[in-house]
């Protein structure tokens, strides 16, 4: 079963206080509680528990670095 988020529920899993720390691209919610760079839910100045495909799209690393990452589920407006 899909998960779907809206953007107040996403902005629970900000990964602070040992919250998972999701983030929302083009749609697709991604788990990145665990991903290296993603320390305490923040990743250079990005948080997580937000839509960061803006963000990402501005990024010198794109979308590659999705590839991997757990899919938790999509957000909807």
């Amino acid at each position: 079963m899909a998960i779907t988020f809206t953007l107040d529920e996403l902005s629970q899993y900000d990964g602070k206080n040992g919250n998972d720390a999701y983030v929302a691209i083009d749609g697709i919610v991604y788990d990145v509680t665990n991903a290296a760079k993603w320390q305490n839910g923040s990743h250079y100045g990005i948080q997580a528990g937000t839509d960061c495909t803006t963000a990402i799209s501005h990024s010198p690393h794109g979308t590659s670095v999705l590839d991997g990452l757990p899919i938790v589920g999509t957000l909807v407006e």
